[in-house]
């Protein structure tokens, strides 16, 4: 697919991608000042992990999993139930703990309508965090510090005991040495048991004095002044973005399921026939003034005069019928336009409406319809009697006359036959306008009696299947297709060629009195 063509898509349906991107912009808006402002804050905690000295592997495993640990524990149900508890609240708004990579910092983070209970809601869970750090860590048993404190008592009270015990043996039994010395080596043990033991309780209790105050808060949440939710510049944006691109997904849709022809590629490639010409798009009713002077509309029927003549190599065009797919298509008006132009180029031309069901050709000439082609097919009057002159020079009309109860028997006949045959002799050119192929079979009855056929097709009205089908039906009826004529193209700057001078193709156009002399 070329860039013309995507642009001529986009084109075609800007009122879609329009409406689309409208429609989205408004639920967007709509959505964002509807939708309750949310205020986001944080409180950042510090987990002092590292240990005097150098670390090694399992030092920043350690801190790793205790890190791990705080995040995990600081959202269970028992510190949410505490948090609840202490706020008087029964339900808790989102709430975020998360690790800051690569440092001994957590941060808890909560987003709420209320700005100032957000921030209360973070700096009580980091109270609670930390009060209740020993336990976390710990668990709900005895601590170190606690069972070392217990044999601390009870090597003191042994201490004692054995002091005491040393004391008396020595009042008692001065004499008795041997259990004097064995009473004072059991003494001094205990007293360097209960040493080691004190020594090892100090030790514990400044470590556990340290871990108390491993946890602290670096940075206490603060009641936000702007919410954070939501973000209108944001939602504008992906608004903006999804209705365009929405747009433009909509417009492919309906292309795809639009089998409507919009440009000339497109139809020249469906039929494979000769463009006989373009009829711009004049946006009004046409009347024969529209045929008048040197416009676009006028010279887009001198195009198609002179194509229609410059085609043919054998044999001259003197009857040429003019239908389409389906009627409104602009086939009758542009049948007589034609003959009003090829009348003011000096041909002697005559219009037969073979539409007995729908015509059209008395009103557009606005000639009377009491007698016409009806009446000399059923015999009831000459051929000479029911064709009418226009108030134009040169240019004749068969009109239909009375709609008959048998359309297409009628025109299946050896009669109409001899009536083409007649005005083929009389006149210059004999256009039939005929009814749309697919509507009724009259167009395939007609078409093998005329010299050749055209079929006008509507931009952006005919639809691929018809033309297909309308195709079809006339290859089977054995016409001649000269070609087809596109009727309202958008005018374009440039497209059409205005002079004065006269175009190169009418020296090739056949003259009126060739196609008198000329019988075929």
């Amino acid at each position: 697919m070329k860039l013309r063509d995507l642009t001529n898509i986009f084109w075609r349906r800007k009122w879609i991608i329009l409406v689309t991107l409208i429609v989205t912009m408004i639920v967007v808006v709509a959505g964002t000042l509807l939708a309750t402002p949310i205020y986001s804050t944080n409180t950042t905690l510090r987990i002092a992990t590292a240990a005097n000295g150098s670390i090694n592997y399992s030092d920043y495993m350690y801190a790793d999993r205790l890190i791990n640990t705080y995040v995990k524990m600081s959202t269970t149900k028992p510190v949410f139930d505490e948090l609840k508890s202490r706020l008087d609240l029964t339900k808790l708004p989102p709430i975020e703990v998360q690790t800051i990579p690569n440092t001994e910092l957590i941060q808890i983070r909560v987003d709420y309508k209320d700005p100032n209970a957000a921030a209360n809601i973070a700096n009580t869970l980091a109270d609670i965090l930390i009060s209740q750090s020993s336990e976390l860590y710990t668990g709900g048993g005895d601590s170190s510090l606690e069972i070392l404190s217990q044999q601390v008592d009870r090597m003191e009270e042994e201490v004692n005991q054995s002091r005491q015990e040393y004391l008396d043996l020595s009042a008692k039994k001065p004499n008795d040495a041997a259990a004097i010395q064995s009473a004072k080596q059991t003494m001094d043990l205990k007293q360097e048991l209960y040493a080691q033991t004190l020594d090892q309780y100090e030790q514990t209790r400044l470590r556990d004095a340290l871990l108390n105050k491993s946890i602290t808060v670096v940075d206490p949440a603060v009641s936000p002044l702007s919410p954070s939710k939501p973000n209108k510049i944001l939602n504008l944006g992906l608004g903006l973005i999804v209705g365009v691109l929405g747009g433009l997904g909509l417009a492919f849709l309906f292309e795809n399921l639009d089998s409507a022809l919009y440009t000339t590629d497109q139809i020249e490639e469906l039929i494979k026939l000769p463009n006989i010409g373009t009829i711009p798009d004049s946006g009004v009713l046409r009347r024969f003034s529209s045929v008048n002077g040197n416009n676009p509309y006028t010279e887009a029927f001198r195009r198609i005069r002179t194509t229609i003549f410059n085609q043919n190599t054998g044999r001259l065009f003197k009857t040429i019928l003019i239908t389409s797919p389906e009627p409104g298509e602009g086939k009758s008006t542009i049948i007589s336009d034609l003959g009003f132009v090829l009348a003011q180029n000096g041909y002697n031309v005559v219009i037969v409406d073979g539409d007995l069901r729908i015509p059209k050709q008395q009103t557009i000439f606005e000639l009377p319809n009491e007698l016409g082609l009806a009446n000399v097919l059923s015999d009831e009057v000459s051929l000479e009697e029911a064709v009418q002159d226009t108030k134009y020079s040169g240019l004749h009309v068969l009109t239909s006359g009375p709609i008959p109860d048998n359309p297409s028997e009628l025109l299946d006949t050896s009669r109409m036959s001899d009536v083409i045959s007649t005005l083929r002799k009389n006149y210059d050119l004999v256009l039939v306008d005929s009814p749309a192929i697919l509507a009724v079979a009259d167009s395939a009855i007609l078409a093998p009696q005329v010299d050749g056929v055209i079929m006008v097709v509507c931009r952006a009205t005919s639809r691929r299947e018809d033309v297909l089908s309308s195709c079809r039906q006339m290859e089977n009826s054995k016409a001649r297709m000269i070609g087809f004529i596109l009727n309202k193209v958008e005018q374009n700057g440039g497209y059409y060629y205005h002079s004065s001078k006269p175009s190169r193709f009418n020296k090739l156009l056949p003259s009126k009195t060739r196609l008198k002399n000329n019988p075929n």
